[in-house]
């Protein structure tokens, strides 16, 4: 019978299209993995990778082979999952993504107190301001500032997270004070830009109605303390959530824009796949971090 643990290290190396960065993931050495995956095709007579010193590839005889190991791993997973509910005591790994600064602030403090409850748990927080897909990337949970549309995942709301616009003192002597929003398309904004963003409308809440304006600047950057620093630089105006510069409110560094016509909250949500088993791990992080944010953000 194939052994589990060479057919982690064969689905590895296909989804990294690398066996170092396989062996990097399973935390063993590449010529482990490499011998893992030997075995592997000598024990069911079949090649499964074509390797060239640049690359990796599935053999075509390995395509379905493939797709029946990931799915085979992914039941084992889950049949420990269930176990471990049963147990009260969540194991193995649990891979959460969220935005870069959020992560930092928000998630690296309380993220090693969560896992000394959990000493069975092994924790990878993996920080991106673009777009991540959970499935093709193996995330289990991903925390997200933003509006969900994608049907395919499950949200929990953890809190609200209040937004600000604001420039530094010395942009706003150089190009004026907008008095009202319509006076933001003539200004230089600074944008939050990655593939899927929708950071170049800005949504406000006037008079009780919803009013998007379509903002542009010469400066965007997929790091959203590139803009801040920008902002802080006097280089244009920037939208961002009240608790990422509210030290530099406070300061003078920045300067509130028409506080009167604030930009819309926006929910901080813990997403994770949709499936009939939530494993313990996810639902006990997504319940930690609800509670630890029912303050406010």
């Amino acid at each position: 019978m194939t052994n589990l643990t060479d057919m982690a290290a064969f689905v590895a190396v296909v989804e990294h299209k690398s066996f170092s960065q396989a062996g990097r993931e399973l935390r063993v050495s590449t010529a482990v993995i490499s011998a893992r995956v030997a075995k592997l095709e000598k024990q069911i007579g079949v090649r499964l990778l074509n390797r060239t010193t640049r690359q990796v590839a599935l053999t075509e005889e390995a395509y379905l082979y493939f797709e029946d190991c990931k799915r085979i791993l992914e039941q084992v997973e889950m049949a420990e999952a269930a176990l471990s509910s049963r147990r009260h005591r969540p194991a193995g790994t649990l891979n959460i993504s969220a935005p870069t600064v959020f992560g930092r602030r928000h998630l690296a403090p309380l993220l090693p107190v969560f896992q000394q409850d959990y000493p069975d748990l092994q924790i990878r927080l993996h920080l991106s301001d673009g777009f991540v897909d959970l499935l093709k990337d193996s995330i289990d949970m991903a925390v997200r500032i933003a509006t969900l549309p994608d049907s395919s995942l499950v949200a929990r709301k953890l809190a609200e997270s209040p937004r600000v616009l604001c420039a530094a003192p010395s942009y706003l002597e150089r190009a004026g004070q907008p008095a009202s929003l319509q006076d933001l398309l003539e200004h230089n904004c600074l944008l939050l830009r990655f593939p899927g963003s929708q950071q170049f409308q800005w949504e406000f809440e006037e008079e009780g109605r919803s009013q998007i304006i379509a903002v542009s600047g010469n400066l965007d950057s997929n790091n959203a303390d590139v803009l801040r620093e920008w902002a802080l630089a006097g280089f244009g105006i920037c939208l961002k959530s009240r608790w990422e510069v509210v030290g530099d409110l406070k300061a003078g560094r920045l300067i509130e824009i028409l506080p009167e016509t604030p930009p819309r909250p926006v929910t901080v949500s813990a997403i994770y796949p949709l499936g009939n088993i939530v494993p313990p791990k996810v639902r006990i992080a997504i319940d930690f971090l609800k509670n630890q944010f029912k303050g406010g953000i």
